[in-house]
């Protein structure tokens, strides 16, 4: 039987169906899933994809932070459950202290769109076990509000004990501190980041590559990764 993955809706959302395709090409069923719901379904893992939940009011992710969906999925991550937070998404998993730290506008007050290279920092967690630490992989990056943002102290314990998931590669695009484009939680079954896995899955439609225009596919081991976890669960 196939895992099934849920993808949280909320409104503003906008990359949740990019999500659930992601977790078919993976080999996945994908669930969809609603953020006034109380129940996640009995699924394997869970997706809080991109885009501008509740309008961005108050802070990116702070509203959807306080969704009736957000108490499962806290309690979720507490036993163990793997969960990916996708650009909106990691905002939602800083605001509700899932991850530390927070997201503010990005430098020089731009919305940023672009192919972005990332090293993989930690291989050890439940969405980045495919890669090699040390690599550099391609990831499309799109947001106004991507600034990684902590206080000394978090900055130090995070970079420390391998919390840190993922860096900016060549440019560092809004800001964020210490290059961090992505975190992972202690027990590394909650990931964080703000570029878009789900937009390099398939080629034709993913990053230029030396090889080929729109050919980059390594999005696609984020949700392969999860994959390979929840065999070892």
């Amino acid at each position: 039987m196939a895992a099934r993955i849920g993808v949280v809706t909320f409104p503003g959302s906008l990359d949740d169906r990019d999500a659930q395709r992601a977790v078919r090409v993976a080999g996945a069923e994908p669930v969809a899933l609603w953020h006034g719901s109380h129940d996640l379904e009995g699924v394997d893992a869970v997706i809080l994809p991109g885009g501008f939940s509740y309008g961005d009011y108050l802070r990116a992710g702070a509203i959807a932070a306080l969704a009736p969906i957000m108490t499962e999925i806290k309690d979720a991550a507490g036993k163990g459950v793997p969960v990916l937070g996708i650009c909106n998404g990691f905002q939602m998993l800083v605001e509700a202290h899932l991850l530390p730290g927070g997201l503010i506008r990005n430098a020089h007050q731009q919305f940023i769109r672009r192919d972005q290279k990332l090293v993989v920092e930690n291989a050890d967690t439940a969405w980045t076990n495919a890669f090699r630490r040390g690599e550099e992989i391609v990831i499309p990056l799109k947001n106004a509000d991507g600034g990684y943002t902590a206080d000394a102290e978090t900055l130090k314990r995070i970079n420390g004990e391998g919390q840190v998931a993922f860096r900016y590669a060549g440019v560092n695009p809004n800001g964020s501190l210490d290059d961090i484009a992505g975190l992972t939680n202690e027990a590394g079954n909650v990931v964080g980041l703000m570029p878009h896995p789900e937009h390099a899955i398939e080629p034709g439609f993913g990053p230029n590559t030396p090889e080929a225009m729109r050919s980059g596919v390594d999005g696609l081991r984020f949700f392969e990764s999860a994959l390979r976890a929840l065999q070892l669960v």
